[in-house]
């Protein structure tokens, strides 16, 4: 058997490998773009098999394509759908911009796929890449549908997940150690008490707020301009096509979705993607300052903060005997830092639009693809192998906070802010506790004294008198 088939297209003939579904343009595509190796990712790919479905069964309810062909080209698009044929999708993201290789790449395989369940089956019917698969449908409108598709699809299946275990751990280890106070830090510099509960409040909160932000762009990145076709006028589908496949995404992958408001803004911009970029790397952002402060919480063990105690997971040195690292957070960290480059390249992406198309989707799809995947499960891995292990250095926190001459901050109303500065420059230079001190520059009792400078009545806020 050759190595090798003849495939023809309307540009004339091409070598294929044998045994490949694709077809002449697929082969073209690979040729043309030997850029970096980087296939589309697998729910993008899945995008396109949905969509691929819903418009066969969109135009079976239109009277447009027959029983039979609609059948075939749902049977093959499952198999897209579910992975059996990710193989057969090679092509380069760094391709045309409009996406054009990777919906005819779809085509073809379905095509393929759709004749071979025909011959199976004894059906006497042949199925086109362009005049029944593609039927109604403009890769201009398809690629910009798969990549919503594909964001709604991870956002729920990883990114929620992944951040709403993140949240749950934070808040679970601040109830744990809730009767436990901390040095606070302000400038890096001991500052007035807090507890590990107000702590990992904070940070929990944080995740919450990314999650909201992000589902309040699910609306607006959940509009399909699938029926919009070639420049947005629907040209060569039919004017109920957009609705009704709307509805068998909606049927297919169990979210809601609904025909863009206005196809021209929907084909012609990457305004909705770029806002939930925006939204994502807002969160990179939350979490880089979390991970960062867990680093700084864990370092010492005994010359620096070792506030906590991370779970020792690997050793930390190829030299350095006993060394053990915060290699979790430095892994979260790095991830954010892919997030926010993604970002950039989202936000350049959307400013290519030149009238009716933009011609940046397909590297704007991955981006956001990615930094979605990443984020939801760089937080679960952070739940699960970070916050849900790590311990409090209660006795360390606690001898920390009573040697902070800070904690004076709470005599103001009563003293003045002149002499509790003085009480605690005074117990900072000669080592001793502010108590002590006091007691001897103010004519309050040991008792009172012990009252007022009760760390955990500080972080209640308020007075302490």
């Amino acid at each position: 058997m050759s190595e090798f088939r003849t495939e023809k297209d309307s540009m004339g003939e091409v070598k294929v490998p044998s045994n490949a579904l694709y077809q002449a343009q697929t082969q073209r595509a690979v040729d043309n773009f030997p850029i970096s190796g980087i296939r589309q990712k697998r729910d993008v790919i899945k995008a396109l098999g949905i969509i691929k479905k819903s418009a066969a069964v969109a135009n079976l309810e239109l009277g447009l394509i027959d029983k039979s062909v609609s059948e075939l080209i749902q049977l093959a698009s499952d198999e897209v759908i579910n992975g059996k044929l990710d193989n057969e999708f090679p092509i380069d993201i760094y391709q045309t911009g409009s996406g054009t290789s990777s919906n005819m790449n779809t085509n073809e395989v379905v095509s393929t796929r759709a004749n071979q369940l025909a011959k199976e089956k004894g059906v006497d019917v042949f199925v086109h890449p362009n005049d029944h698969v593609n039927f109604g449908q403009s890769s201009n409108d398809v690629y910009p549908t798969a990549l919503r598709i594909a964001a709604v699809l991870t956002l729920n299946e990883i990114f929620y997940p992944g951040l709403e275990n993140l949240s749950k751990s934070l808040k679970a280890q601040g109830k744990k150690y809730a009767h436990v106070a901390k040095t606070g830090r302000t400038h890096l510099m001991d500052a007035m008490p807090v507890t590990f509960e107000q702590v990992f409040g904070g940070y929990a909160h944080q995740v919450d707020l990314g999650i909201k932000r992000v589902q309040n762009v699910t609306e607006r990145i959940s509009e399909l301009p699938q029926g919009g076709t070639a420049v947005g006028t629907g040209i060569n589908t039919h004017e109920n096509f957009g609705k009704k496949f709307a509805a068998a995404v909606s049927r297919e992958t169990g979210y809601q979705f609904t025909e863009a408001q206005n196809h021209f803004e929907a084909q012609a911009t990457l305004d909705s993607p770029v806002e939930l970029s925006g939204m994502l790397k807002t969160y990179a952002v939350s979490l880089m300052k979390i991970a960062n402060d867990f680093r700084w919480m864990n370092s010492g063990p005994n010359s620096a903060v070792s506030d906590i105690k991370l779970a020792p997971l690997q050793p930390g040195s190829s030299i350095m005997p006993g060394k053990v690292n915060p290699v979790i957070e430095e892994s979260v960290t790095m991830v954010c830092a892919q997030v926010m480059g993604n970002d950039v390249t989202v936000n350049i992406a959307g400013q290519s639009g030149n009238f009716e198309l933009n011609v940046m989707y397909p590297v704007a799809c991955h981006n956001l693809i990615e930094s979605i995947e990443l984020l939801g499960r760089v937080s679960l891995n952070f739940a699960q192998k970070s916050v849900d292990l790590l311990t409090v250095n209660e006795e360390n926190c606690k001898d920390k906070l009573f040697k902070n001459p800070i904690l004076v901050t709470a005599l103001n109303p009563i003293i003045g802010y002149d002499l509790a500065a003085k009480i605690a420059k005074r117990a900072y230079a000669e080592n001793r506790s502010l108590i002590d001190v006091a007691l001897e520059d103010t004519d309050l009792s040991k008792e009172d004294l012990e009252k007022y400078l009760d760390p955990v009545k500080m972080t209640k806020g308020g007075f302490t008198n």
